[in-house]
């Protein structure tokens, strides 16, 4: 997603997140997917605790302008939830206008 103020886009760069997830999805599959929303170029999971129904993981997304809206859609389609954004990273810059 890309926020503009008066002139500057402000976009996501990395995140990382505390999620819990049906222990039948597999981690692989949630990466792929979510490594294809628009602005991620990079994701890594790592698995932190193991339930009997739930796995709760850590994931580490990279990218130019990453798309919040459309990451937190493909987790709920993979019946994950996002429990905290634990640390994020953005970056200014100004907007070119067409003459």
């Amino acid at each position: 997603m890309n926020w503009c103020l008066k002139g500057l886009s402000v976009s996501i760069r990395r995140l990382v997140l505390d999620s819990l997830k049906p222990r039948e999805t597999s981690i692989i599959e949630l990466s792929q997917a979510l490594c294809s929303v628009k602005g991620v170029e990079e994701v890594d999971i790592t698995v932190t605790e193991v339930d009997v129904k739930t796995e709760t993981i850590k994931l580490v997304i990279r990218g130019a302008n990453i798309d919040y809206d459309a990451l937190s859609k493909v987790m709920n389609d993979y019946g994950s939830i996002i429990r905290s954004i634990d640390e994020i990273n953005v970056v200014r810059s100004k907007t070119t206008t067409a003459k």
